[in-house]
């Protein structure tokens, strides 16, 4: 991991931040992953700079090295993250979340003993990650909404905002059906992980087909032509660049260009209601817009990558996070 900087703008914003929060003592943050990640630790330093004592919670090392504690009966946990560094849950205001790793449990000979362990390990975790009572930016619920993208979009819907048309199957029939209905598709995974591609026929052939649907489930969606746009949202601040790539998945694209612009008010609603739909306390919401200037929603993040955007752009996405994690009070959060 590589020396993690801030530029000088963003230590001035550091600063100014630092006095606000000026009359809070020592305020204890987490963020969820380690050092390895550079969206973690360029947070991690920017808090610093604000004042925060901050700590990695890297879950992949529970319950091998990190300690968990927590008594349902009198809501009283706590985190022990070395030897000399241990936390009461009541101790941490507020956890960032980039990574959730899951745990490790070193390998046993007996399998029936290792599923019980990697079980017992996994439901203390889940369970204490909800039970903490520190501001969680985002939240296990909103994590795991995150992942269930159908339900996802049906929700966007739900709130008056366009989506494509959507098909999650693993019937042929129902996939060729689709398919033929639609001018342009593509596919990608339901829960997400890998890039959107164009369904060719090759990816139609009825063996090859019916071998992939008995394996997974896939999501199509039709094609929407038009522009590439991402919103960033942080409580109720929206910052939105157009994307211009040539690529069907702009994440694949390093020279795509960012063009910063408003969007119309009510869209700017719309990035709200969403974030607030999901849970988000932040979050980026990517739309294609089409030529007679629709907007179409396609996912909102739980934990974006920024950094990139945020220097290309000058939006002062790090400082609203820090103000995020910092707030004290309803008021702090809505500036």
């Amino acid at each position: 991991m590589g020396d993690v900087r801030l530029r000088p703008t963003q230590k001035r914003c550091m600063k100014r931040v630092a006095a606000s929060f000026s009359g809070n003592g020592c305020m204890n943050i987490l963020i969820l992953g380690s050092a390895r990640d550079g969206h973690a630790a360029h947070v991690k330093k920017a808090l610093e700079e604000a004042g925060a004592i901050v700590d990695y919670w890297d879950t992949r090392l529970f319950p091998t090295q990190v300690k968990l504690s927590w008594q349902p009966d009198t809501r009283v946990g706590s985190l022990k993250l070395s030897d000399d560094r241990s936390l009461k849950f009541q101790e941490i205001h507020s956890i960032f979340w980039r990574n959730f790793s899951g745990v490790h449990v070193p390998n046993l000979k007996d399998a029936e003993a290792q599923n019980i362990a990697l079980n017992d390990a996994m439901s203390t975790l889940r369970s204490l990650i909800q039970a903490c009572p520190a501001r969680w930016v985002n939240s296990w619920q909103a994590y795991q909404f995150h992942k269930e993208k159908p339900l996802q979009l049906a929700m966007a819907q739900s709130l008056g905002v366009k989506i494509p048309a959507t098909l999650i199957s693993n019937d042929p029939q129902q996939i060729m059906d689709f398919a033929i209905a639609h001018e342009k598709v593509i596919f990608k995974p339901v829960c997400g992980g890998a890039h959107t591609q164009f369904l060719t026929l090759d990816y139609l052939e009825p063996s090859r087909l019916k071998l992939a649907l008995s394996i997974a489930p896939i999501t199509l969606q039709e094609y929407i032509w038009g522009t590439n746009v991402r919103s960033y949202v942080l409580a109720n601040s929206v910052y939105t660049a157009e994307i211009r790539s040539s690529s069907v998945d702009f994440r694949e694209d390093l020279d795509a260009q960012l063009i910063p612009f408003l969007l119309p008010d009510f869209i700017q609603q719309q990035c709200v209601a969403i974030a607030q739909a999901f849970s988000l306390k932040w979050t980026a919401i990517d739309w294609r817009v089409k030529p007679n200037g629709e907007y179409v929603f396609l996912e909102a993040n739980p934990s974006p990558m920024f950094i990139h955007f945020e220097q290309k752009t000058g939006f002062p996405i790090t400082e609203k996070l820090v103000q995020l994690l910092m707030a004290t009070d309803q008021t702090s959060l809505a500036q």
